[in-house]
């Protein structure tokens, strides 16, 4: 619906415009991020290059799933929120054109899979290169533009809880632990009372925040 919503914008953003497109139906959208998550298992040089026809590189799955023209469409116009932002204020959450499907995604990790005794909280830089405010400078790291995120994830690697970096002032702590320690307690609060061994690097450690786990019967150690 938001997807339509935002193309039907574009569109009367024009006196004269392209010829419209057909709206896109939900079968198409599970299309989308079907080939979506696929595109990380058969790296190509380019998008089009997924849907090409030479010999050596075709792979029919992704033409006889969705044709490449409205994928691209899909791509260009996809949008999880009215971009008017009603009924939402902008100031107070930086990730409010993704909140919900953020939500969806984070609930549901936690939802479905109880996670092993040895959990790790650690922070993950995602490079990204569009325009958003929260997007970090990092020149020490290969990937020096990027977005910062905070994952929980137990010893098999599967993320139990994430958040988004968004600002410091976007955080919300305790008023005795720092900001990033903070952090931590909002990603263990799902393991609170079952006894989960946590591991973390000395950049989120401190005797509160140990004192504070403790407290919910999780135990720590540093790396």
């Amino acid at each position: 619906m938001e997807t339509n919503r935002y193309y039907h914008q574009f569109l009367d953003s024009f006196e004269d415009g392209p010829s419209p497109q057909r709206d896109v139906t939900e079968a198409e959208m599970f299309s989308f991020l079907a080939l979506t998550l696929q595109l990380g298992h058969t790296v190509q040089d380019r998008l089009e290059d997924y849907w090409t026809k030479m010999e050596q590189l075709c792979i029919p799955f992704y033409g006889h799933t969705l044709a490449r023209a409205r994928y691209c469409h899909i791509l260009c116009f996809v949008h999880f929120k009215d971009n008017n932002g009603n009924g939402v204020d902008r100031t107070d959450d930086r990730l409010w054109k993704i909140r919900d499907l953020f939500e969806i995604i984070r609930t549901n990790f936690s939802k479905f899979y109880n996670p092993s005794e040895h959990l790790a909280s650690d922070e993950v830089i995602v490079k990204f290169r569009g325009r958003v405010l929260f997007k970090q400078y990092i020149p020490k790291k290969r990937k020096r533009f990027s977005i910062k995120m905070f994952k929980l994830c137990d010893s098999t690697g599967y993320i139990y809880d994430m958040n988004v970096y968004l600002g410091k002032d976007r955080q919300r702590a305790a008023q005795h632990l720092t900001a990033t320690q903070g952090t931590v307690t909002n990603l263990t609060r799902g393991v609170e009372g079952f006894g989960h061994k946590l591991y973390m690097d000395n950049f989120f450690s401190s005797p509160d925040l140990f004192d504070d786990l403790a407290q919910k019967k999780i135990s720590c150690e540093t790396t």
